[in-house]
C-alpha cells in the first residue's frame, strides 16, 4: 500500500469520526468545539468539514455550526426502500419462480451496476450463481439493460460514455453504438432479453418496476438455461412476469 493510499484511508477514518459526533445530543458543532471533541487541530478539522460540506454531507446553519446534511438522509433513505423492496417483493418472485420454473432476480442500478436485492429460486430451475447483495454488469444482462434502458436520458448518456465493454461471451455488447440501439429497442417493448451475453447457455428476460410517478425503481429478471428458453412461449413469460411486478408497483406507490 503506498503512501497516499494510506492518507486517504486516514482522512476517511479522521471523517467518519467527525459524524460519529453527530450521533449524540448534540446535532450541531462548531470548528472549534468539534476539534476538541475529535481530538484534531482546528486546521484538519475545518479541511474535513469542508469536503463532507462540498459533498453535502454535512452543511451550515443560520448559526454558521455545522448539521448533518441532506445526503446522509438519501443514503438511508435508500437502503430502508431497497430492505423493504426485498421483503415485499419476496412472494411476487417465489410466484414468479414457481409459475416458470427459473430463477428470479429483483435488481436496481447501484454504481453503474446492477445491484441485486432479492433472488428467488425454482426447484426446477437452473442454478445461478448470484448473491443477494452482488452486483453485475448492466450492458451484457436483461435486468441491467432494462435499469439503463428506462433511466434519465442525462444517466445513460453518462453511462455509455463511460462504461468499459468486455466480451464476456461472443454475443456480449461490447460498443456503445450498439448498446443504445438495443436500449432503444428495451423501451420500445417494454422488456429485454439477454441471449447468452454474459454467460453462454444462459437466457434471462426481464421487465422494469415504476413507481407511481413511472419513474424505474427496479427491474424483475428470469433466467434460465438456453435449452428451455422457447421464444414462442416469450408473452407467456411476460405475463406472468407483470403480475409479479404489479405486485410490487402497488406496494411501492403506497409507499412513496
Amino acid at each position: 500500500m503506498n503512501s497516499e493510499t494510506k492518507d486517504f484511508n486516514l482522512s476517511v477514518i479522521k471523517a467518519f469520526s467527525l459524524l460519529d459526533a453527530f450521533l449524540g445530543e448534540k446535532q450541531e458543532w462548531g470548528v472549534r468545539d468539534l476539534a476538541k471533541k475529535s481530538g484534531y487541530n482546528k486546521t484538519t478539522t475545518y479541511r474535513l468539514l469542508s469536503t463532507l460540506e462540498s459533498l453535502n454531507i454535512v452543511n451550515k446553519n443560520a448559526n454558521d455550526k455545522y448539521i448533518l446534511g441532506l445526503k446522509l438522509f438519501e443514503l438511508g433513505h435508500a437502503v430502508s426502500i431497497h430492505k423493504s423492496l426485498k421483503s415485499y417483493s419476496q412472494a411476487p418472485l417465489e410466484h414468479i419462480a414457481k409459475n416458470i420454473n427459473e430463477t428470479v432476480h429483483l435488481g436496481v442500478l447501484s454504481q453503474n451496476q446492477v445491484l441485486y436485492i432479492n433472488k428467488t429460486e425454482s426447484l426446477q430451475g437452473l442454478k445461478v450463481s448470484t448473491q443477494i447483495g452482488s452486483y453485475q454488469k448492466a450492458y451484457c444482462t436483461a435486468i441491467g439493460k432494462v435499469l439503463l434502458a428506462f433511466s434519465s436520458q442525462v444517466y445513460m448518456s453518462e453511462y455509455l460514455e463511460r462504461v468499459h465493454f468486455e466480451a464476456l461471451t461472443e454475443h456480449t455488447i461490447t460498443d456503445s453504438k450498439t448498446l443504445f440501439k438495443a436500449l432503444a429497442e428495451v423501451r420500445v417493448k417494454g422488456y429485454a432479453l439477454d441471449m447468452e451475453e454474459l454467460e453462454i447457455g444462459l437466457i434471462c428476460i426481464a421487465i422494469p418496476v415504476f413507481n407511481k410517478h413511472k419513474d424505474i425503481v427496479a427491474s424483475i429478471s428470469v433466467s434460465g438455461p438456453s435449452s428451455r428458453f422457447k421464444p414462442e412461449h416469450i408473452q407467456d413469460y411476460l405475463a406472468i412476469i407483470r403480475k409479479g411486478a404489479l405486485e410490487i408497483e402497488k406496494y411501492i406507490s403506497s409507499y412513496n
